[in-house]
């Protein structure tokens, strides 16, 4: 497990589930690892909407079916109000036309609830970092469907992309950040961030979770970049605003 440098101050991160137990569990997970702190926990969106208004949380964790506002629902209402936090869908298996949805009022990731917990820290430090995060067996899920419905949405091409913009867009369905991929292609972060805005361009993609998901649905997500993020180091958890 990994500590926490000095001056390095944990990933604040907000539990919404509307099944108490749920929340209790992912509270455990993320204390063990001192990377993280649980700053608040809600049982519907509207409570998540307004605890995030207040606590700012760098990641919320959101359950997407709740009574009332659901999660997708909420998800919108805090990116538009508190854009600076990232939030992560919390699916299970039979939810997966609702990450369509999602993408579109802004997650930046998703995970299943019956994954490894080792992907939820992934996925909260990937996202808190600036990154995009698609647990292995939600990236599998959706590129299937992908490929199940290709006549009625291509794929993306990516025969415009140069080698380092392949190379970028493999970091990004790694879920990698503009730093780890700088770092892992020995670019400083300013091209880095260059090449993704000409990634997202070419391949028409709204979002890092979009171009994730094209990276994975070309194969370009390597099992050595994606382990990667196991072993990621401590990263600032906090954006000052959101950044591609």
């Amino acid at each position: 497990m990994e500590e926490t440098t000095p001056g390095q101050r944990p990933v604040r991160v907000l539990v919404v589930d509307d099944e108490a137990m749920v929340r209790a569990g992912i509270r455990a997970i993320l204390a063990r690892d001192p990377r993280t702190e649980v700053v608040a926990e809600a049982a519907d969106g509207a409570e998540a909407v307004s605890l995030a208004r207040r606590h700012r949380p760098d990641v919320v964790l959101m359950d997407i079916q709740m009574p009332g506002l659901d999660g997708i629902a909420a998800a919108a209402r805090i990116h538009q109000a508190v854009p600076t936090s990232g939030v992560v869908m919390l699916t299970t298996f039979g939810e997966d036309h609702f990450i369509q949805r999602a993408l579109e009022e802004g997650a930046s990731g998703f995970l299943l609830k019956a994954d490894d917990p080792r992907e939820l820290l992934n996925g909260v430090q990937a996202v808190a970092s600036g990154g995009a995060y698609l647990s292995p067996r939600v990236a599998a899920r959706v590129v299937a469907g992908l490929r199940a419905h290709r006549s009625a949405r291509p794929r993306r091409s990516l025969d415009h992309l140069t080698g380092r913009e392949r190379d970028v867009l493999a970091g990004l369905g790694a879920g990698l950040s503009n730093a780890e991929i700088a770092a892992t292609l020995h670019l400083v972060e300013g091209t880095v961030k260059a090449h993704v805005s000409a990634v997202l361009a070419k391949l028409g993609a709204r979002n890092r979770v979009e171009a994730a998901l094209a990276a994975h649905e070309a194969g370009l997500v390597a099992g050595q970049v994606a382990g990667q993020i196991a072993d990621r180091p401590p990263q600032p958890p906090r954006r000052s605003q959101p950044h591609q």
